[in-house]
């Protein structure tokens, strides 16, 4: 545990996470008197429960933009095919 001016911090190394290397948690004051191998115990368990960052789950950014126009055209269609 490293104690800083006004926070108690926990600096994990070995996250057990594969995307994160290395964290530091800053632990409310309210807790900062609560045993060290809990709140590291807590600390490694949300770490390893944590899943990959957004960016790499992203989806295809142009697929729902062309479903959308899609639709448009077709509605836009049906709607002249009626009204003609």
């Amino acid at each position: 545990m490293i104690k800083g001016i006004n926070h108690t911090m926990i600096e994990l190394s070995d996250t057990g996470n594969e995307y994160y290397e290395r964290a530091i948690l800053i632990i409310r004051p309210v807790y900062a008197s609560a045993q060290r191998a809990v709140l590291e115990q807590e600390a490694r368990r949300m770490l390893k429960n944590m899943d990959a960052p957004a960016i790499l789950h992203r989806r295809k950014p142009y697929l729902r933009p062309m479903l959308i126009g899609i639709g448009c055209l077709v509605t836009g269609l049906l709607t002249g095919f009626f009204l003609h």
